[in-house]
């Protein structure tokens, strides 16, 4: 299928590693010139080095945090700079989760409650807000928001409350940029493979005092898939949404966690 993708810009943050990597090297792979953005410029010069090298794009390094209003003013208008303008953004820069045991409500801060939100739905906030104008001049754009499956399921309350809040965010996007044919989706990735899979496999497996390959099993055990779904398999579903052929989607919210058994979403 053709895309129609050849030709777009895009911004893609938290795009040193993980699966915001992986969606830049699918779009850049489309034909998109893309701008990769994270906090870490060793990183992502590297990365930026490994897509150019894969698919002859251009791809431009810009260091942001996300969290920090003049940082992302500033990202925006250096990548607008260097591309010549902004088709596509996919919010992806959050604090990793999934790695480590999930905080209790005992352990819940207003630091670690605050640190976690500004950073993932108040940071899409103001990436949306800074590429819209760039988007409306053109009179198109895809904003793609990346949550996580933790906003369908309990057991994580800052994990849900961020998650739930990117969704709610995404339907007003959506609602508000749609007369400019910018439409606004969020994916939810669940348990992805990662560059950091291999250790977390490792500790689970020395904790239970399993194999690794029993140890992932168990993790992907729970889904319809009976696999761990990869970093590629989310960007492959970024990229649609990221192009012209996905117009029946818009303000929705797409599940990407392999298939949940036993459960209806409707």
């Amino acid at each position: 299928m053709n895309l129609e993708l050849e030709g777009k810009t895009a911004i893609v943050t938290g795009g040193s590693r993980g699966i915001g990597k992986a969606i830049a090297m699918e779009l850049a792979r489309e034909g998109v010139d893309v701008a990769i953005a994270a906090r870490d410029m060793g990183r992502l010069e590297a990365a930026a080095e490994e897509l150019r090298a894969a698919t002859g794009r251009r791809i431009v390094p810009i260091a942001v945090d996300t969290a920090s209003d003049e940082s992302v003013k500033k990202m925006v208008a250096a990548a607008v700079e260097a591309l010549g303008g902004i088709d596509i953004l996919v919010n992806n820069a959050a604090r990793p989760g999934g790695q480590g045991a999930v905080p209790r409500l005992a352990d819940i801060t207003d630091d670690v409650f605050w640190d976690d939100v500004n950073v993932k739905v108040m940071g899409y906030l103001r990436c949306a807000r800074e590429v819209a104008p760039h988007m409306i001049e053109r009179n198109w754009g895809r904003i793609i928001n990346i949550s996580g499956l933790a906003a369908r399921q309990a057991g994580n309350i800052v994990g849900s409350i961020r998650n739930v809040s990117v969704s709610a965010l995404t339907k007003n996007l959506a609602e508000e940029l749609a007369p400019h044919n910018i439409t606004v989706t969020v994916v939810h990735p669940g348990l992805t493979r990662t560059e950091q899979t291999e250790q977390v496999v490792s500790r689970m497996a020395e904790r239970s005092g399993i194999s690794r390959e029993e140890a992932e099993d168990r993790l992907t055990a729970g889904t319809l898939a009976n696999r761990m779904i990869d970093a590629k398999d989310i960007a492959a579903v970024v990229a649609f949404l990221a192009s012209p052929k996905s117009i029946a989607i818009n303000g929705d919210a797409i599940a990407a966690g392999g298939g949940a058994p036993r459960t209806i979403h409707y």
